[in-house]
Formats: structure tokens, sequence, C-alpha cells
């Protein structure tokens, strides 16, 4: 493949290919592709006006896997909307008639020197209130709804942080997509972020009095939840003590029982694990990062590592960091699934290596009115570029929409 030995920025017209990110860049910023798409920019480029015929395309872009004309060209169309082209103006991706196409634009090496997000804005208002117990809690509310349609509550979780995350590379492009003809609401978790740093509390009925105590701040009746990772066992007890409040859940990378609680669970694992994660924190040197890395987000590119890693110790203390990873361990709402009532969409990632798929198997078994989106992806923590998670966004859209 034309692609295998290029570990560079290819530069042409205003935009940058980061070859080994696999970001594009247009006028200094990133405009999210599609990975085929990307591999098609990458070939022309590295063609450097060579004419690419069918079968070089069919190389680089499907790895010699046979496909219709028709797929090439609407890659070639999502190719040069990319760059600012079309089909009339060629003006980057040439046609060369009954041949193939090539780049028009002279390529030269090149290197940014900052990555902006190209996603849409979001303005946010910062608020602060107290949980049942006197902890302070940060939330934040951005947009309106519209159509009738209700609030939508972003459950809260740890690696988050109500400011950075409209900076973060990972987040920003989820929270945009979430934030679109929806008031969104979200909130820093106990112990992190901007609410109150120093707790001792971080039981189960404690996480479910916080999102309580958030909706009453914001005068929401009844929310749409998006829950990931953590926060779901927290949702679905929510959703059981408050049904009224919760009209439908979406579930990411969730479970039911904690690692303590799972049979298949090694605790000398869990126990390396957090001394990793003490000694690394934030660290992106560090074996606990390189670890944290291969398990939650393993098809990762390196700029979502660097940012992911950047707000960790905004976000919480290594301390911290650890005694929320000892209590989530203990979480098991096994006995509270099958009292669900609201409908339920469970996404999960199938070689997800934090989180195993037998635990959103179980999900779904216990929760009465609910469906599974299964993910060819590895990644337990949902990644802008990762084409199975953004399938599953406009799926999740769908269903929040009914």
């Amino acid at each position: 493949m034309l692609t295998s030995a290029i570990r560079m920025h290819l530069a042409f017209s205003d935009c940058d290919l980061d070859v080994e990110r696999r970001i594009l860049r247009r006028a200094g910023r990133i405009v999210h592709v599609e990975p085929q798409v990307f591999s098609l920019l990458v070939a022309l480029a590295a063609a450097k006006g060579r004419v690419l015929d069918r079968d070089a395309i069919i190389d680089a872009v499907w790895n010699g896997r046979i496909v219709s004309d028709s797929a090439i060209s609407a890659r070639v169309h999502a190719a040069r909307q990319a760059v600012g082209d079309d089909g009339r103006a060629q003006s980057v991706i040439r046609t060369v008639t009954g041949v193939g196409f090539q780049l028009a634009q002279t390529v030269r090496s090149g290197r940014p020197d900052t990555v902006e997000l190209d996603v849409p804005a979001i303005e946010q208002d910062v608020h602060m209130t107290k949980s049942l117990d006197g902890t302070g809690l940060a939330w934040a509310s951005s947009g309106v709804s519209h159509d009738g349609q209700p609030a939508l509550l972003r459950g809260g979780h740890w690696l988050t942080h109500l400011e950075l995350d409209l900076k973060n590379h990972v987040w920003a492009p989820l929270l945009a997509h979430l934030n679109q003809g929806r008031r969104l609401l979200r909130y820093d978790v106990r112990g992190t972020g901007l609410s109150t740093r120093s707790v001792s509390d971080l039981s189960l009925d404690r996480f479910v009095e916080d999102m309580l105590a958030v909706l009453h701040a914001s005068g929401e009746q009844q929310v749409d939840i998006v829950a990931a990772s953590q926060n779901v066992p927290v949702s679905i007890a929510f959703a059981v003590r408050y049904p009224e409040r919760v009209r439908r859940m979406v579930l990411l990378s969730g479970f039911l029982r904690g690692a303590d609680r799972r049979r298949d669970s090694a605790p000398s694992m869990t126990d390396a694990f957090l001394a990793l994660l003490h000694n690394g924190w934030g660290d992106p040197g560090s074996p606990f990062m390189q670890s944290f890395y291969a398990f939650y987000m393993p098809e990762s590119t390196r700029v979502e590592r660097e940012s992911l890693a950047e707000i960790q110790f905004a976000s919480a203390s290594a301390e911290m960091a650890v005694a929320y990873r000892r209590a989530i361990a203990s979480f098991d709402v096994t006995k509270l699934a099958s009292l669900v009532d609201a409908p339920v969409l469970i996404v999960h990632a199938q070689k997800d290596a934090v989180n195993p798929l037998s635990e959103a198997q179980d999900i779904a078994a216990h929760i009465p009115v609910s469906q599974m989106m299964i993910l060819d992806s590895a990644n337990h923590i949902p990644l802008p570029r990762d084409p199975e998670w953004a399938r599953a966004l406009e799926h999740i859209m769908r269903f929040l929409s009914d």
C-alpha cells in the first residue's frame, strides 16, 4: 500500500495530512473525514502528481478488496468536499478521463504548530448546586430543546471537566453532537472537575443523589439520559428510584457489576492497575498511561491520547482517581435492572477490554424494554474518528428522537 511507509505530514494547497495520526487539517483546523477518505487523500498526495488508476486506489483504500465504481466515486466526492474542491472545479483532485485521478497541487512536507478542533463552539452557563449531603456540584447548561424534545442529561463520570471538555479532542466532538437541537445538561461528579474536590463518600446512593440535585437545579422535570461507563449503574439506580424523571436512556460501555463483583475478575490485576494509576496519573509517558491507552482507547490517535492525558490532572488528583476506581469496582445493580421502566438503548464495543461484552448482554437481558447495538470496535471511550462510534451516534440520536 502507498501509505504503509509514510510517517510524515503531506501538505498541499491549504491542507495538511498528518499521516501517523490520520488527521486532516485545512487552513489549520481539523476536518473530520472517514478513514477511507483519508486513505484516498494520502494515496493521492503520496503519488505526487502521478495518476492513480482504479486498481491503485482499491489497493490503497480497500486493501485490494473488490468494490464498485460507485464506491470509488463516493470516496472521491467526499475527499473533494474535505479539501474544498468539487467535480466541476477540480482544482485539487483532477479526474483523468479513462485513466483515474491525480492530485493537481504541489505536495510539500509540513507540520502545523497548533491543532484546533473543527467542531461547533458550545456556549454554556456554569452553575453550582449542592447535593443532599452538602457536597458542591458544578453543572452546566447549553443549547435549547426544539420540537418538544426533553433536555438531555449527560451522566457524570471521571475524566471530565466542564470547561476543559469543550476544548478536548475526545469529548468536544461528542458533546457538540449531543447538543444539536437539545438542551444539554452536564456536571462534574463529586471530587472532580469544578465540583467539590475533597470528598470521602463515593457510594452509589450519593451518586444517585447528585444526579437528582442537578435536575432540581436545572428546573427540568423529565430528561433523556446518556450514561457512559461507571455512570451506567448510577443511571440505572436513578431510573428505578425516580422513574418519572427519565423518559429514555442510552447506556454506553456500561456494566451491572463492578470488577470486584464479577466472577471472572482477578483482584490482583485490579490492585496492579491501581498502583500504576497512582504513580502515573497524568504523565503521558508513564506505564499507567500506556496501559490506560491500551485498555480504554487502543485505536486512538496521538492527538486524542495527549488530549485526554492533559485533562487528567485538571479532572482529579491521583488519590481521588484511585478512590474512584475502588468505589466503582464494588457497584452492583443487577437486582435493580429488571425494575427499569424506561426504554433503553445499550451500545457496547465488541472488543471492549474494560467492561466485557458479557456485561452489556447482562444489561440487555435484565432491562425489560431494551435494545442492543454491538460495535466492531475495541474502544471503551467513544472516539470521534472511529467509524463505528460515528455510526452509533446516528443511531443514538434516532433513538432519542422517538
